[in-house]
């Protein structure tokens, strides 16, 4: 079984996610060990808790506090009501706003992980996101961004048939299909790292999120051991070094980026 769906599992994390939360585990570790110390944590757009539950659930001696910012407070009640029922209610902390209002809720407040993941996709202005987010980064603080991937619309809508909306996606600069797609954006890797050096941010790593798992008919991965085997060629095809363009083929691309 790969790494990825075992730490997936013990995270109480599902089979679609596997990949980002084993890269998510891994940047948290590595953080922790340069910081010395247990990392501070903010996750702008987190909602109910998906991420912010499971990262608080590492420990005292990886996580000190999780700070969840969203503008719906009813996935805020459900976040707290998650962190309750998984005994760590203490490490959660839930606050009513986005990106444009992070330095009034936060006045002060520094942190060592920004986690910034399916935010840009809606936000008005992408860019002025990440320069309130690059803000908030204590010295030596790290930004995760996972933002929708346009390379990956193109081939979905492709083997739908739509081939004009096809083409759009990959023309129009905001990646979209037409009036009702219901994405506002989507990213190739260039334009993240422009936004990010705009923001004041270095990219330190990428790599594509679900590669195949959203193109592979689910009757073709309906037991455990075919999404182990589809998890293990996904993990192969993001990071094999002879062709590191497949991961822009990604549903979802993820960028750890760095205060230049």
């Amino acid at each position: 079984m790969p790494e990825e769906l075992r730490r997936s599992r013990r995270a109480g994390v599902g089979l679609r996610t596997a990949a980002l939360w084993s890269s998510v585990h891994d940047l948290v570790q590595t953080q922790a060990a340069a910081c010395q110390r247990a990392l501070r944590i903010l996750d702008l757009g987190g909602g109910t808790g998906e991420l912010a539950v499971p990262l608080a659930g590492l420990g005292p001696h990886l996580v000190q506090s999780v700070t969840v910012v969203d503008p719906s407070p009813d996935a805020l009640a459900a976040l707290e009501r998650r962190a309750g029922e998984s005994g760590i209610p203490d490490c959660v902390v839930a606050l009513q706003g986005d990106a444009d209002t992070l330095a009034e809720l936060l006045p002060g407040r520094e942190f060592d992980l920004v986690c910034c993941h399916g935010v840009l996709e809606f936000v008005d202005d992408p860019l002025a996101s990440l320069r309130s987010l690059a803000a908030t980064l204590a010295p030596g603080g790290v930004v995760s961004l996972l933002v929708a991937g346009r390379l990956a619309g193109v081939l979905h809508r492709a083997l739908a048939g739509d081939f004009t909306g096809a083409t759009a996606i990959l023309k129009t600069p905001d990646g979209r299909w037409g009036p009702g797609d219901p994405l506002p954006r989507r990213f190739d890797l260039s334009q993240v790292r422009s936004l990010a050096a705009a923001a004041g941010l270095q990219v330190q790593a990428w790599h594509g999120v679900r590669l195949l798992s959203e193109l592979v008919p689910s009757a073709h991965a309906d037991t455990e051991q075919a999404q182990t085997a589809l998890l293990g060629l996904e993990e192969c095809l993001a990071g094999h070094p002879a062709y590191p363009w497949l991961g822009e083929l990604g549903a979802a691309l993820h960028v750890v980026a760095r205060a230049e």
